[in-house]
Formats: C-alpha cells, structure tokens, sequence
C-alpha cells in the first residue's frame, strides 16, 4: 500500500468498467469495497484481488434503494475507518425509440442512472464533509453530451449526471473533488438490457469498435492519482479509430 492508498467504494463492480476499475485500483494500493446485486461475480473478483495482494471486500448493492447505498458506504466506514472515493458507475441502457412507450425501461434508467448517482452522492458526502475531504467519480457516457435515436432517455439520464457532478464541484470548497468520466462505445454488458429488437440490432453495428473497459479504468486512476489541490472535473474516452 502506498501513502496515497485510499479507500474507494465502487458500484455496478460485478462487471465491465467496475470490474476493470476494481482490478485497476487494487494494483495501486486502494482498500476496496465492491458493491452489486450479482454477489457471486463480485466474491470471484474479490477473491481474484486478495489472492494477488491486494485489499477487497464486498457487499450486495442496490443503487435504486437509497437505504441500500447508505448501509454500503457505512460497511466501507466501518471496514477500514473511512471513505475517500465513491465511483458511482452503476447503469443500464434499454436503448428504444420513444414511440415505443417502454415507460418500465425509462423507470429503470432514471432509478439507476440518475438515482442512483444522486444516493451515492447523499450517502457519502456527509462522511466526507465531516473527514475533511473526499472525491466522487460519476461514470457518464458520450452520451451526456449528444443524442441519438433510440438513446433519449439514455442520454438524458447522462446530461443529468453531467449536470449533477458540475453542480456538485460548484458547491464544493476544495476539499471534496469531483470527476465525471464519460466513455464512448466500451466493452460492458449495457447492450444486453436492450429488449427493442430494432435497437439492438443497431448497437451491433454502433459497438464494433469499442474501448476495452480497462481504457475506461486507467482513466478513473489517473484522476484518483491526482494531488490533492488538482481537481480533474471531465474526462471523455473514446476508441481512437472511431468517430462516436
């Protein structure tokens, strides 16, 4: 562990860039507390990252409950006497167009694309505030910064944690950084929520170049690694040889 080792709670870690993310910071030193419904995925990657050295635990997480996420930050407290980083990464993507009325699908990405981020934020602040400082990482999209068909309410659930994270990092004194962290296209499982067959057929085309999720991650590290007056607000990521 490293004098800059610090402790990060991760959400939606069982899989794509929370994974990455997980394995990513363990190689720095970070104590780690992973959450996620899928606990088997998350006790294989926990394990995955003690048996190499590094520091990890677990707990079942549901980021639309917002009881869930404050017992989840508590669990990281309690574990290791604080929480330095919170990566709201969290998120699904039934991508439809609007005239298909999947008003449940539009449900789910404002719980837990937007909830979601807005009970991290509402769990850990006050920690923070009261420790003397703290960082949130809030993972958007490209889309938090265009629309496309199928992807309204998408990409509206982006602009949403776009506009959150600035409002956030406006009302901080210095002492709690913010970073928002937009991928474009990445390797996850967010397509496999698509239920319109007409947009998933799209995505396959719109995905066949794509960041590994480990591009994603070493861009949270960089902003982790940071010295405490440098406050990186926005990174974008997206695959060199394409133009979304």
């Amino acid at each position: 562990m490293t004098d800059a080792a610090k402790v990060v709670a991760v959400t939606g870690a069982s899989s794509g860039i929370g994974e990455a993310t997980a394995r990513r910071l363990a190689t720095d030193g970070h104590r780690l507390l992973l959450g996620a419904r899928r606990t088997a995925r998350l006790d294989a990657l926990t394990r995955e990252i003690t048996t190499a050295g590094g520091t990890a635990a677990f707990q079942r997480l549901d980021v639309t409950d917002a009881d869930d996420v404050r017992a989840f930050v508590s669990a990281a407290r309690e574990r290791y006497g604080r929480v330095d980083v919170v990566v709201n990464n969290a998120g699904v993507m039934p991508l439809s167009p609007l005239e298909a009325l999947r008003t449940d699908e539009w449900d789910r990405m404002i719980d837990v694309n937007v909830r979601g981020v807005l009970h991290g934020i509402a769990a850990a602040l006050p920690a923070m505030r009261a420790q003397g400082g703290g960082h949130f990482v809030n993972v958007a999209s490209v889309g938090a910064y265009e629309v496309s068909p199928t992807a309204a309410v998408y990409c509206a659930t982006k602009f949403a944690v776009r506009a959150i994270s600035e409002g956030l990092r406006q009302e901080s004194t210095g002492n709690i950084r913010v970073t928002l962290v937009s991928p474009g296209v990445t390797e996850s499982e967010l397509a496999d929520s698509i239920s319109d067959p007409a947009a998933r057929e799209a995505m396959k085309t719109y995905r066949a170049v794509a960041l590994p999720a480990s591009a994603v991650a070493e861009a949270i590290a960089y902003a982790l690694s940071q010295p405490p007056q440098v406050d990186v607000n926005e990174i974008v990521v997206r695959p060199a040889a394409s133009a979304q």
